[in-house]
């Protein structure tokens, strides 16, 4: 139980502070945050958690994380669906709560920072793009986050290299999807866009994943160099 309300908890600060800055602050007329803005409130939540929840449930945050983490042998498969349900939970209710403040002032939440490739992706790259951004985007994310927490690694830098690199993911793909690398994050906004978001939803599901099982099978590669 513990581990499951640090996910949900964890998964909603990264969803209402990543989308919120998103949808509230990024197009601000004459002070929006833009694309770095955006970028960097997304590295900061997984941050913030990371060091403030990541010694309850290890901050995963991210279905596809608890997945790659279960590939290279760093977690337990008996709680990886513990952790989806609370990630995908957390995420749901951060977008209601966004969409609550979203609203509040009469607007409509327009495309709610939700995932997209074609006509809905912000610079309108085609389903092959979208796909192959977020399968490397995660290949690389899990990649960094299984060398960060490796026992050989640096201790106590494992969350900031993770925030990071989340950051940096974002400041090169948001023009491509608006990032996902995390189906939870997806699942959230789509259920409140509906439409079109439903019908992409699918992509933001199995990319993120593959790219995850990619970098665990990878992994097991330097795991298996450990000194003896």
């Amino acid at each position: 139980m513990k581990k499951f309300l640090a996910e949900f908890i964890g998964t909603f600060w990264l969803v209402l502070g990543g989308c919120g800055s998103a949808v509230l602050a990024a197009g601000f007329p004459g002070m929006g945050i833009a694309f770095v803005g955006v970028a960097l409130a997304f590295g900061l939540t997984v941050l913030t958690i990371a060091y403030s929840l990541g010694h309850i449930s290890g901050a995963h945050l991210n279905p596809a994380v608890s997945v790659g983490l279960w590939i290279g042998g760093r977690f337990d498969c008996k709680e990886l669906l513990t952790y989806i349900i609370a990630q995908i939970l957390g995420g749901i209710a951060a977008a209601g709560v966004l969409y609550l403040i979203t609203t509040g002032n009469g607007s409509a939440i327009g495309n709610f920072a939700a995932n997209g490739y074609g006509e809905h992706s912000p610079g309108h790259y085609n389903m092959m793009s979208a796909l192959i951004t977020e399968v490397v985007m995660t290949f690389m994310f899990l990649i960094v986050i299984l060398g960060a927490t490796d026992d050989r690694a640096p201790k106590g830098f494992a969350g900031i290299a993770i925030g990071l690199m989340l950051t940096l993911i974002h400041l090169i793909s948001i023009p491509v999807t608006n990032t996902s690398v995390n189906p939870a994050r997806s699942i959230s906004q789509a259920v409140f866009v509906g439409g079109w978001a439903i019908e992409q939803l699918w992509l933001f599901i199995v990319a993120p994943i593959a790219g995850a099982i990619l970098a665990g099978l990878v992994y097991k590669v330097f795991a298996a160099g450990k000194a003896s």
